[in-house]
């Protein structure tokens, strides 16, 4: 098969990328198939992607995203790099890449592919609208405020979001991942509210403040409409922010999570009705907060989540006993078995 493996991007998260890349490549590589990997951010340019592969290491500045014009995403897909493609496999993350755009470009280039469709990359990757869309679906989430350009140094707002929410928040950008532009607040102090959002701001012109949830963190990865075993996320000190997330030894995970079998039942069939509810497709991972009750309050779902080997839905469907390699097929035969 003729796979395409689109990796990189233009977004905050395109290291990140790079490496899930260059795992699914190897992994489609041994399975015997034909793959192109095609970092969009080159455009015509795409046939330097494979040293790309090569490359991904620590976080990217916004001041090195700027040298990446995203006509080039357009250039790339409209390419010979696609003319005898089967499929394209995306791990691209954030904007410009999980968010529906590619999606859109490959629809339109009739090139079926991985994960969730336009509408539903689209409606995830906005954390506003996920959290309505879940609230309409009886899915608890923490209670939190939209904040936008106008009201970016408005205290009164901040008292307000303070008295409303308490103390300790969690201010991040409405579209961004991989706790990119996150602040966590513990003092209530409005100086340090207002420095959150004007961080976030940088991310993103809309900010969400929510309610901090101190409790145990789980995920929940979906292949297919089958949901995995649950994973707790275990920092070695503070919060699980994108060093945690990315420099081994820092983090532990437990999969299966040491939880009742009641709550991880429960975080599963909320994960579910979550992926339902946004109209994911192909795979996706659900983030949760356990509260002083063991209620799972779901934080957000991940249409593209981290897809290196080690990764959290790999790792989980490791454990139900299906190997990396496989799981890439496995995601493969989703999407063309729905194309068909």
């Amino acid at each position: 098969m003729n796979i395409a493996v689109l990796f990189g991007g233009i977004s905050t998260e395109r290291n990140v990328s790079i490496a899930g890349g260059r795992a699914v490549v190897e992994a489609l590589r041994s399975k015997g198939h034909n793959v192109v990997p095609i970092d969009p951010a080159l455009g015509s340019d795409w046939k330097r992607s494979e040293e790309i592969l090569q490359g991904g290491e620590g976080a990217v500045s916004l001041e090195e995203l700027a040298k990446f014009n995203s006509r080039n995403i357009i250039e790339s897909i409209n390419s010979e790099a696609f003319d005898n493609i089967d499929i394209a496999f995306i791990v691209l993350h954030g904007k410009w890449g999980e968010d529906g755009r590619v999606q859109s470009l490959l629809e339109l280039r009739g090139i079926p592919y991985t994960g969730s469709k336009v509408k539903g990359s689209a409606i995830a990757i906005d954390k506003n609208s996920s959290k309505m869309i879940f609230l309409a679906a009886n899915i608890p989430t923490p209670a939190w405020y939209l904040i936008r350009k106008k009201d970016y140094g408005n205290y009164e707002l901040f008292e307000e979001i303070r008295s409303e929410l308490g103390n300790h928040l969690v201010i991040k950008p409405n579209d961004q991942g991989s706790t990119i532009g996150i602040t966590i607040i513990d003092s209530g102090n409005l100086d340090d509210i207002h420095e959150g959002v004007k961080k976030a701001a940088e991310y993103s012109d809309l900010v969400i403040v929510e309610q901090f949830i101190d409790g145990q963190e789980i995920t929940v990865g979906v292949i297919g409409e089958e949901t995995l075993p649950v994973i707790e996320i275990v920092p070695e000190d503070g919060f699980y922010d994108y060093e945690h997330k990315y420099m081994q030894g820092k983090t532990r995970y437990d999969c299966p999570a040491e939880i009742s079998e009641d709550i991880a039942e429960f975080s599963q069939s909320l994960a579910h009705t979550a992926y339902m509810a946004l109209g994911c497709s192909g795979f996706a991972r659900a983030d949760f907060r356990l509260n002083e009750d063991g209620q799972p309050l779901l934080l957000e779902m991940n249409t593209v989540p981290g897809f290196t080997a080690t990764s959290l839905v790999p790792m989980a469907a490791k454990e139900s006993g299906v190997d990396f390699p496989e799981l890439c097929e496995r995601i493969i035969e989703i999407e063309l078995e729905n194309h068909r």
